[in-house]
């Protein structure tokens, strides 16, 4: 409570100055969510308006700690939430720009509020929404965390939620009790299926791995004159019903989110009390002039931009589908990943490969009862031929994949589609709510490949020796990529870091696949269109020598066939 006539002329101006920014950026910062989620240029002022004004808010407590705490009664707790939500704007911001650098500025502030436990008396102000802002942040916390790999932080935070969550429910007896228990049992088996194959130091410690694209896992290339495109454009979207998810992020949408981001360079270890905005960011001030020009995006970008769409309408999927089709700049690329349940036709006779075929479920659960019509949320490959006007690379990840190999290239544009196996061995099946094997290979191809030979746990040197091999597997692939008769769609996309990667790791899942013993079956075997040439490349003898020295380094030669029975 603000006793305005205890101050004098000074002291009031401070407070009058405080509660006019703390007002004002709170509803700029509502104003957020009106904003529309896709495009580029329609949100980056607002954005930088809302950073503007925390940044002064922020600077200014710190300026007049004293007279604030002493004279309108500033508690902890509101200096943790306006740290709260300069974090969130920097997650958001991740969001909209996919520049990892904002995710360790939104770990900055987190780490502050933690650190200095500016929540730490929440509960004692007898006020539930203190506590729920608490556990909110928590959630947050721990997911930026997850995106950053920093998964010995993650188990820690683990616990403490789980302590605030049982404090939260004993002291207010709330309705949202069992949707907390079901957030804290979604992020512990979130962080289970992640660890699938744990590599291990010599004390035995599991080792946490970034599978981010860095200067040493980027594959080498001849270039060629048709090397021309670049990834600019990417819709991750996810809608596999049974797959562990955690804050509207499914594991497989977590992997590529990750899959298509290249590590980050520098890994700040702010002082938290500077301003968010004090030009220590490589990419300036968000919004500023610093990192916009004239409206513009910058020409240099670390990574394509993505959208994330976590079980979508359709209507959402063609949107952002359209968005990215139009930001695409000259020898741009976009790329729709779908993760999703099928969707089956009945259809006796399909004439139109477009629709009557089937497609893969967007949001909702699959029926078990086919209806004759078609399903309103279902996205046909059809729905994919206006985006064919420009260069447009997909990958589907479904139970019925095949179906998106007839997509035909009415504009002659490039035009590749890498579909997953349509059915996992049964020994497999009961894992498969831990994320698709499929995108597990074109994530980290070595973890895929311990996890269909039954390897839990691997020693780092271990791990090493294998990433060698893995290594010159991706070198020598590249090298039969740019040598055999590929269709000239495949050559356009393949100058691109991570359109190459994604390729290369395709062609290691589909060797490493084909000799295995477990999956003879060609529905447990990925399909790519154009096909890429058997003997040149997928059935090439030093690729699969690789594979196999792999297994024998490894001991699971076992698994996968011998010499004489490779066909």
């Amino acid at each position: 409570m603000v006793v305005m006539a205890s101050m004098d002329e000074h002291e009031r101006k401070i407070v009058m100055e405080f509660c006019h920014l703390l007002e004002k950026s709170k509803q700029l910062f509502n104003g957020l969510r009106d904003l529309p989620q896709y495009g580029h240029k329609q949100w980056q002022a607002y954005f930088g308006r809302t950073f503007d004004i925390y940044t002064k808010l922020w600077k200014f407590q710190q300026q007049h700690r004293q007279i604030l705490d002493t004279k309108y009664g500033l508690k902890r707790w509101q200096i943790g939430e306006i740290a709260s939500k300069i974090g969130q704007l920097y997650y958001h911001y991740y969001l909209r720009t996919s520049e990892t650098n904002y995710l360790n500025e939104a770990y900055s502030f987190y780490a502050a509020i933690r650190g200095r436990a500016y929540y730490s008396r929440a509960s004692k102000e007898d006020r539930s929404e203190l506590m729920v802002k608490k556990l909110r942040y928590y959630a947050r916390f721990i997911v930026v965390c997850l995106l950053l790999r920093r998964m010995k932080l993650v188990r820690e935070l683990i616990v403490e939620l789980d302590r605030h969550i049982a404090e939260y429910t004993s002291t207010y007896e709330p309705d949202d009790q069992i949707e907390w228990s079901l957030v804290l049992d979604e992020i512990k088996g979130f962080v289970t299926a992640d660890g699938l194959v744990s590599v291990m130091h010599a004390d035995t410690n599991p080792i946490v791995l970034s599978h981010r694209l860095s200067p040493l896992t980027t594959p080498p290339v001849e270039k060629n004159q048709y090397m021309t495109l670049t990834l600019q454009e990417i819709l991750i979207v996810g809608s596999a019903s049974e797959q562990v998810k955690f804050s509207e992020l499914t594991m497989d949408m977590f992997r590529m989110i990750q899959t298509l981001e290249r590590e980050p360079q520098e890994d700040y270890n702010h002082v938290y009390d500077a301003s968010p905005a004090t030009g220590r960011n490589p990419y300036a001030v968000p919004g500023s002039k610093g990192y916009m020009e004239n409206g513009e995006r910058p020409n240099r970008r670390d990574n394509p931009h993505k959208y994330l769409l976590y079980k979508p309408s359709l209507s959402q999927v063609l949107v952002f589908l359209a968005s990215g089709f139009k930001e695409l700049p000259a020898n741009g690329a976009l790329l729709l990943y779908i993760s999703s349940d099928g969707c089956f036709s009945t259809t006796k006779h399909p004439e139109d490969m477009g629709y009557d075929l089937g497609g893969v479920l967007t949001s909702g659960r699959r029926d078990g009862d086919h209806k004759k019509q078609k399903e309103s949320h279902c996205l046909y490959p059809g729905d994919l031929y206006p985006f064919t006007r420009r260069p447009l690379f997909v990958i589907v990840d479904s139970d019925n994949s095949f179906v998106f190999q007839h997509i035909p290239r009415y504009f002659g544009q490039p035009l590749v589609t890498l579909m997953s196996p349509q059915d996992t061995p049964p020994a497999f099946q009961d894992q498969q709510h831990n994320g698709s094997l499929f995108t597990l290979f074109l994530h980290s191809p070595l973890t895929a490949f311990c996890y269909c030979c039954n390897l839990t746990n691997i020693p780092i040197h271990h791990w090493e020796r294998c990433q060698s091999f893995v290594d010159r597997f991706v070198t020598e692939a590249s090298r039969l990529f740019t040598r055999s008769r590929v269709e000239p769609s495949y050559l356009q996309f393949f100058g691109d870091d991570f359109l190459r990667l994604v390729l290369l790791r395709y062609v290691f899942c589909d060797v490493v696949l084909h000799l295995h013993r477990a999956f003879k079956s060609r529905q447990y075997r990925p399909r790519c269109q154009p096909p890429l040439p058997e003997a040149e490349l997928l059935e090439h003898p030093s690729l699969q020598h690789l594979v196999l020295d792999l297994a024998a380094h490894l001991e699971v030669r076992t698994h996968f066939m011998d010499n004489h029975e490779i066909d």
